[in-house]
Order: structure tokens, then sequence, then C-alpha cells
């Protein structure tokens, strides 16, 4: 895909003086480094195949930039910039469009690596969450309807195994009577939802490595993607780096036998998460930090056997069993952060 010069020139650009080159391996936005002069900026065209309102994306992102120039402007928080109709966000050519500056010095990753590497990650994102604690969560829109409902997704698994693939559901025997028998965690989502004591929060909900940026002394500098900031709990946020982090490889990876839980980064993690939030968590939720984690792996646990039941209708398949294989990577990672519990409990005070 490329980028018209409406698009550049609704933005402000001269289209005799820029270069446009594809960023980055985004797989939901088309991004693009525009070089105009001496000055950086990155173009992004949003997917509405995913969002469907992307009026919502904007509007959360202009009602936190706003907060947080009032209430805590030292934060570094990276705004889009206004088109020349002031819009923070322009629909041109049937499509939606943004440009945020380029952060200079700054580099993005795609594995954990190492403790200090977590620790960094963990520390911006609770940080992120604890700047925006005053803020009415209810005040921002929802971008993706149910993203992180776990019972609706247990639901879907429960019609899936009813209705879908016969063949599939045979050959997935095993891995569904796993998940079912791991039901208690959805049980227990549903008493956090009841519970006063955990807080509805400004949550980033994509909490992967690569929307962090990085300087060149691998610490961390600001929290990017705010496609899915909306209401949430923490352990969105808390689990969604516990799942792809702990381990050294991806949900790609077929080989299971490299699927193992690493410790000392579930240590690191957890103590950034902390030292960024301050006392932002209450003792009911600084109580589920595990639990945290079993909410996200096994969620992504059930969504992928739920599409590979239902022929790959919602991810998609680069091969036959790709959804089956995410699926038992999850079940694999899942099973050894529980068989991992007594070591994966610090002490939160230390």
């Amino acid at each position: 895909m490329s980028v018209s010069a409406n698009v550049l020139a609704v933005f402000g650009f001269d289209t005799s003086l820029v270069e446009v080159k594809p960023l980055g391996e985004g797989l939901i936005n088309h991004t693009y480094m525009v070089q105009s002069g001496n000055e950086v900026y990155v173009l992004q065209n949003i997917n509405t195949a995913v969002f469907k309102n992307p009026g919502a994306i904007a509007h959360n992102i202009k009602w936190v930039s706003d907060y947080l120039a009032a209430n805590n402007p030292a934060y570094y928080f990276v705004a889009p910039i206004p088109s020349v109709h002031g819009n923070q966000m322009e629909y041109i050519e049937e499509g939606y469009y943004r440009v945020f500056p380029y952060v200079n010095g700054s580099h993005a990753k795609t594995v954990v690596q190492n403790e200090e590497q977590a620790f960094e990650a963990g520390y911006q994102f609770g940080l992120f969450t604890n700047v925006l604690d005053e803020l009415n969560a209810n005040d921002l829109q929802i971008t993706i309807p149910d993203f992180h409902n776990l019972t609706l997704r247990y639901h879907q698994f429960s019609n899936a195994i009813t209705t879908g693939n016969q063949e599939r559901i045979i050959q997935s025997e095993n891995q569904i009577k796993f998940l079912q028998d791991q039901k208690w965690i959805v049980d227990f989502f549903e008493t956090i939802k009841t519970n006063p004591n955990f807080k509805l929060r400004a949550t980033h909900h994509d909490t992967k490595i690569s929307n962090l940026l990085f300087d060149e002394n691998d610490k961390g500098i600001c929290v990017i993607d705010l496609d899915t900031l909306m209401p949430g709990y923490f352990i969105s946020d808390l689990g969604d780096m516990f799942r792809t982090y702990l381990c050294a490889v991806s949900e790609e990876e077929t080989d299971f036998s490299k699927i193992v839980v690493r410790p000392t980064i579930y240590n690191a993690i957890v103590k950034g998460y902390l030292k960024g939030a301050g006392n932002m968590l209450s003792r009911d939720e600084a109580d589920q930090i595990f639990y945290a984690g079993l909410f996200m792996i096994y969620m992504q646990a059930l969504r992928f056997l739920t599409d590979f039941i239902n022929n790959d209708v919602y991810y998609g398949a680069k091969y036959p069993l790709h959804n089956y294989n995410r699926a038992c990577n999850q079940i694999k990672l899942l099973e050894d952060y529980l068989q991992k519990k007594e070591l994966l409990q610090i002490d939160i005070n230390n």
C-alpha cells in the first residue's frame, strides 16, 4: 500500500520534498516513516476491519493527552500532530490517517532478552496506568468491544466445540479437556468484576515489548500504540506482559520443548511494574498479580483453539494447523506457568 499525495497534503507535507517508506512490522495498521527535510514523522493508516470506530481511538488519545497536559505535563506522551484542519485523525480517500512525531534516538524490540528490559517495560506500563489513576476510565470509549472479556471468550469456545468443525474438535480433544478443566480461571474473573476493590482503569491492553520505545542505553522512553487504550483491569496489562515476555520464544513456536517460563523475567516485570504503579493497586489487586498471567495466557489459548475449530475465520492461518499449534503453544505456557507458581511468588513489599 502506498501513500497518496492527498493524504500527505492534509497533514501539511510538501509532496515534492518528502520521502515515504514503510516502517516496522505492525500486523494491524499500515505504518510509514515520512522524512521531510530534517524532520521525521510517523504516518499511520488505521485498520478499520479491526477498529470499526476509529473516532473512539481519536477521542481516547486526545482525552488522555489533554488530561496529562493539565495534570502531569512532565510525563512523556507522544500525541498525534494536528492536520491542516486541526484534527488529530483525518478521513481521506476512504481511510483514516494520523501523524505522530518520530521519537529520535529510539528503537523498539520484538523479544525480551534480559531482566533489565523486562524491568523497564514493567516500569513504563505501570507508570502509564499510574499517571492516569485519577482519570475516570468511563470517560474513555471502547475501541474493541469485549476485547478482554474472558467470560465471552469462554462462551465462544463452548459454542465452537458444539457447532464447529467435527474433525478438528476430535483432533483437539485433549486441548479442549485441559481448557475446560481450567474454567475456574473464568469463574474467578467474574468475582473480579463484582469486587469494588478492583478498579476499572485507563488500560493499554496491548503491552507487548514492541509497544515500548527504548533509548540507546536500553532505558524505556515511552509507551506507544494506544489504539486499544480503554477501560479495563490491571490484570490485562500485567498479564499480557507475562504472556509475551516470560518465554524466550513467541506464540508461533512449534517446538513446544522451548516453551519455558523464565522466573527471573517474571520477577523483573513485577518489580518494574510495581515501581511504576506506586501505591496505585489495592490489596485485593496486588494479591492477584500471579492471576494476571493465568488470565491472559488462558484467554489466548481459548481464542486460538476456538478459531482453529471454527476453521480459522478470525486469525487466519498460514498452514492447516497454524491456530492449533498456537493454542498448544499457549497451553504449554500455561502448564509451565502453573507448575512454577511457587517460584513466581515474590514479596511485593520488598
